[in-house]
């Protein structure tokens, strides 16, 4: 698939679409660092202007390396550029963040109400993946009247964080097994946008790959979101785990 047909694609996509997720990565971004302030630890606390920081220059040197093309035109190469240069280091964070002993002790403070709310930002992601699949940047695999089911967790957490949380009225197993469900569903709707995207390994949708993801702004998606909700699960279970009732 050629650079111009899939900029063609991308620009049939209206502006509202691009508008509504830039807003909901920034209200990701404004999100975690509330998750952050509002840690009980006064360490992790000191902590959060500097992450908001340079999770900020993150998002600038991601827009800067989709706008120029880095990741666009060459979906062939093994691995893919956006994977070398902006899921990997994502990926390598999160590792150290649970292999650390700083790491451990920043990811043990931060709110479990905070980081459950976290997974709202999960429903206009999933508008916006629908918005892209009728504009043919990616296939309706992706999106909820596909095999995603991603939503169930974005419309739940709420829920789960009010009544299960802040209430105390589920049991920590419930929100724990809560929790791994919504993993799962992210994992799922990861590996589907790994094998419908147009590479080497691609198993699905070869008449409406995923494209979207290699443009500005929906590079977002998977080197940010992606990973931000995939930590705050991660940590979640993490606390559930070590503090069983």
């Amino acid at each position: 698939m050629n650079i111009d047909y899939q900029t063609a694609v991308i620009d049939n996509i209206p502006d509202y679409v691009s508008i509504i997720f830039i807003i909901t990565v920034f209200a990701a971004l404004i999100l975690f660092y509330r998750t952050v302030k509002n840690s009980e630890s006064e360490s992790v606390r000191k902590k959060a202007n500097s992450i908001f920081i340079v999770m900020s220059l993150w998002l600038i040197i991601q827009s800067i390396l989709t706008v120029n093309n880095v990741y666009s035109p060459d979906t062939h190469s093994l691995p893919p550029k956006i994977f070398l240069f902006g899921i990997l280091p994502a990926v390598l964070i999160i590792i150290l963040l649970f292999v650390t002993n700083k790491g451990k002790q920043f990811t043990d403070n931060l709110p479990l109400i905070n980081l459950t709310y976290l997974n709202v930002v999960r429903i206009p992601v999933e508008v916006v993946l629908y918005w892209l699949f009728l504009y043919k940047a990616i296939p309706e695999l992706m999106t909820f009247e596909g095999s995603n089911f991603d939503i169930i967790a974005g419309i739940t957490s709420p829920l789960i964080a009010y009544f299960g949380i802040s209430k105390g009225k589920l049991s920590r197993k419930t929100v724990l097994i809560w929790n791994f469900i919504c993993l799962g569903l992210l994992i799922n709707i990861i590996l589907i946008s790994i094998f419908s995207a147009p590479a080497p390994f691609q198993k699905f949708a070869f008449d409406q790959p995923n494209i979207g993801v290699l443009f500005f702004p929906y590079s977002w998606l998977p080197v940010f979101i992606v990973p931000v909700i995939f930590f705050g699960h991660l940590a979640s279970i993490r606390q559930l785990l070590k503090n069983k009732q």
